[in-house]
C-alpha cells in the first residue's frame, strides 16, 4: 500500500519439481515474513499484559477489559451461552486479521491479507474449526447424515454449500483488502514524481485520510465482518449443542 509494484511478488514454487505450478500453491515469502512479524508483534504485546492488568487504576487496563468484554458478549449473544474456547478463538481470529489488515500504516510493510492464499488459509481455519465443533455437537453419524437430508440426492448441494462458505468468507476479505491496496497504489503512483501534487496531498491531509480509511477503518471493518461470519457459521453448526458440555 506504499506505492510499490502491486502485482509483483517474490514467490517460490515448492512443488515445481513435481510439475505442479498452480498459483494457489506458490509461496510468497514476503507475505510469510510479514505474517511472522505480526505474530512476533502479538507476542511482544502480550508480555506486558499481566503487569497492565494488575494496575487497577490504569486506563490501558480498562481498554483491555472492554476489548475482552466485547468479544465475550459477542460469543454469548450469538451462541446463547458463553464458551471460553470459542471466545478465545474468535478473539484471536479478529485480533490477528485486524493487525494483518492495518499493518501497512507502518512504512514499507504490506498487508498479508491482500494475498489470496492468506485469506483462503484464514477461511479454511474458520471452516474446519466450525466443522470440528459441529461433529462434537451432533456426533459424526448425525453430521454426515445432514449432508443427505432430506434425501440422498441433496448431497451435492449440501457439499457445494459447505465449500461455497469457504470461498465466500475468503474472497470477501481478500477482495476488499486488495481493492483498498489497489486504490492506494493508484493514488500514490499518480502523485509520484510530481512535487506539487505530493505537497498538496501532504498539506491537505489526503494521504493521511486515505491511509486511515483503507488502512484502519476498512481493516477493522473487514476483520469484524470475517469474525461475525465465523461466529454465525459456528452458531448454526452447533445450535443443538449442550452448553455444559462446551464449557467443560
Amino acid at each position: 500500500m506504499h506505492g510499490g509494484d502491486l502485482l509483483s511478488s517474490k514467490q517460490i514454487q515448492p512443488f515445481a519439481a513435481f510439475g505442479v505450478t498452480h498459483p494457489l500453491l506458490n509461496v510468497n515469502y514476503e507475505i510469510v515474513l510479514y505474517t511472522w512479524i505480526i505474530l512476533v508483534t502479538l507476542l511482544i504485546l502480550l508480555i506486558p499484559t499481566r503487569a497492565i492488568l494488575r494496575n487497577k487504576t490504569s486506563v490501558t487496563r480498562y481498554l483491555l477489559l472492554q476489548y475482552v468484554r466485547f468479544f465475550s458478549d459477542l460469543v454469548t449473544q450469538t451462541l446463547g451461552y458463553f464458551a471460553f474456547n470459542h471466545f478465545a478463538f474468535i478473539t484471536a481470529l479478529f485480533t490477528f486479521i485486524f493487525l494483518c489488515n492495518t499493518f501497512p500504516i507502518i512504512p514499507w510493510v504490506e498487508e498479508p491479507t491482500k494475498d489470496l492464499n492468506t485469506a483462503l488459509a484464514l477461511g479454511l481455519i474458520s471452516f474446519f474449526y466450525t466443522q470440528i465443533y459441529a461433529i462434537k455437537a451432533h456426533g459424526f453419524k448425525m453430521y454426515i447424515k445432514e449432508y443427505f437430508a432430506p434425501f440422498f440426492l441433496m448431497f451435492p448441494l449440501h457439499l457445494i454449500s459447505k465449500i461455497s462458505s469457504i470461498i465466500s468468507i475468503s474472497f470477501r476479505l481478500w477482495g476488499n483488502i486488495f481493492g483498498g491496496a489497489t486504490v492506494m497504489h493508484i493514488f500514490l503512483e499518480l502523485i509520484k514524481g510530481h512535487l506539487l501534487f505530493e505537497i498538496l496531498a501532504l498539506v491537505s491531509g489526503l494521504n493521511l485520510l486515505l491511509l486511515l480509511f483503507f488502512g484502519v477503518f476498512e481493516g477493522f471493518l473487514q476483520a469484524f465482518v470475517f469474525t461475525m461470519l465465523t461466529v454465525t457459521y459456528l452458531s448454526i453448526a452447533i445450535q443443538h449443542e449442550e452448553p455444559d458440555k462446551e464449557v467443560a
